[in-house]
């Protein structure tokens, strides 16, 4: 008679396990290959994402569609592979991204005299400073929307696609801000 309740103590353990097995395999393929979670750390996206947002990140549809001018991703910077920093496309390949005193200025081949974007998300841009980036095959053109404090492809220059790890999906905290895709916004382009 005992040799009955151990064998059913080992089954249900031996089914614990199993279950335990693929709950830990399905976290790894959804957290490396799907989405990640991720908590906005700085001012850099303020007013678009402040700091201690809590947002899932989409690793997953720009292997199907690349990423577009607008979106808004976290990667890695091109200076240091061991940092997370969030900003949002301005320039995609093909583009040449003119900024002087704030304003930014947009040519490609849809608009060869160039055009001045639309960004009604950002914050004032004192900053008296004037560059003309154009964006290469691979490479896209970033900013934060807080201009002045953030340090982006102003300072560093081009981040590289593979460096790109997803764009903002969903921002879950604080949860009177949730929403969908949130800081979408389309640049004229």
């Amino acid at each position: 008679m005992e040799t009955q309740p151990k064998s059913e103590f080992f089954k249900s353990a031996g089914e614990f396990i199993r279950f335990a097995a693929i709950v830990i395999a399905i976290v790894f393929v959804v957290r490396t290959y799907i989405a990640q979670p991720f908590i906005v750390s700085g001012t850099s996206m303020v007013p678009t994402f402040a700091n201690k947002d809590y947002l899932i990140i989409d690793e997953i549809s720009y292997r199907f569609n690349g990423p577009q001018r607008g979106d808004v991703i976290v990667f890695r910077p091109p200076y240091d592979k061991t940092v997370f920093l969030i900003k949002r496309i301005v320039g995609i390949p093909g583009d040449t991204i003119h900024v002087k005193n704030g304003v930014v200025t947009l040519s490609n081949t849809t608009h060869p005299d160039g055009i001045v974007l639309t960004e009604d998300y950002i914050t004032a841009d004192p900053l008296s400073t004037e560059s003309t980036t154009v964006v290469t095959e691979g490479n896209y053109f970033v900013m934060g929307d807080n201009r002045p404090a953030s340090y982006d492809s102003r300072r560093w220059g081009l981040l590289p696609e593979k460096n790109i790890i997803g764009r903002a999906f969903l921002r879950l905290f604080p949860v009177s801000a949730f929403d969908v895709f949130p800081g979408a916004h389309e640049i004229n382009s």
